[in-house]
């Protein structure tokens, strides 16, 4: 089906006046560009936010907790922001935690890791890995239920997938289920979404050769699992997992890749692909009608794994 009207019109006054690529800029360009594009949302209203240090491997990590109303003990939901791992951060991510948080009736926990290329892999996996283990050894602390959720969009999505086989291969954490959203999930960018896709579609081709080149230069440590988790060797015994993409992303291809090698090897996965919309569409979710029918109807998914 064609782009949704809501972001055919968007990318419509995009094009008259265009801005320089992500691609172009330095990486703190880039992130203050990012920030721009997805601004705080104060107005979404929860029952509490608080921002607090963990310990990580290689000093505090700061983390964005969100807090339902009412009385819990509720869910909880680890949340990797998007961005390439080069861009991004808490509050980026914050509209749509605050969003998740609401809409499931979960604690929301944000984990702002390690970015590249002042840190390169593996810095984000090992952060993400020490904020989902402290989340889980420490549930009472935020209210949590003991059900445990992760997922992220984009890059976030490769760090939660990342995450459960190292939980699986460690013993732990627990994680109940894993929420996918338009994930990186390989280094291989010659698949046909971004052929198709790779230009004019918010996320472009060479943005991920950027993000890529900054995150993990490497190309022989690109092929490591947690890295491109696709190329795992083991991909059975994992937690339940959502897989969402979208139509006119060129990411799609390699996430339901990875959706397909889940359920080859055993695992319980589901895929979920939207039509019309474009990658990073949680970013408009409070903004486009066919955004937020596939916010709710992800957020339903979540909700229902979560309530065990």
């Amino acid at each position: 089906m064609p782009l949704t009207p809501e972001y055919q019109a968007m990318f419509a006054q995009l094009a008259e006046q265009p801005g320089p690529p992500i691609s172009s800029l330095a990486p703190s360009d880039g992130r203050q560009l990012y920030r721009m594009m997805r601004p705080v949302n104060p107005d979404i209203a929860i029952g509490a936010v608080a921002d607090r240090s963990i310990p990580g491997p290689a000093g505090d990590i700061a983390v964005r907790v969100y807090t339902p109303a009412g009385n819990g003990p509720f869910p909880v939901f680890v949340n990797f922001h998007g961005g390439g791992w080069v861009i991004g951060d808490l509050d980026t991510s914050d509209a749509a935690c605050r969003d998740i948080c609401r809409t499931v009736g979960c604690v929301v926990v944000s984990v702002d890791y390690r970015l590249a290329p002042e840190h390169r892999f593996p810095a984000a996996v090992d952060d993400s890995f020490a904020a989902t283990a402290w989340v889980a050894a420490n549930m009472a602390a935020i209210n949590g239920n003991g059900r445990l959720a992760v997922g992220g969009e984009s890059a976030g999505g490769n760090l939660a997938a990342v995450i459960c086989q190292m939980a699986r291969d460690a013993g732990g954490p627990r994680i109940d289920f894993q929420l996918l959203l338009y994930p990186v999930t390989d280094c291989d960018l010659g698949r046909a979404s971004y052929q198709e896709n790779g230009k004019g579609y918010m996320l472009e081709l060479d943005t991920m050769r950027w993000f890529w080149d900054e995150y993990c230069p490497d190309p022989a440590a690109r092929q490591n699992p947690k890295a491109s988790p696709l190329r795992a060797g083991n991909l059975g015994n994992l937690p339940p997992a959502l897989i969402v993409t979208a139509e006119f992303d060129p990411l799609r291809d390699e996430g339901e890749a990875y959706g397909r090698a889940l359920q080859s090897a055993g695992s319980k996965a589901e895929i979920c692909r939207y039509d019309g919309l474009v990658h990073d569409f949680f970013a408009t979710a409070q903004m486009f009608p066919s955004s937020r029918a596939a916010f709710e109807a992800t957020c339903k998914r979540l909700q229902q794994a979560l309530s065990g």
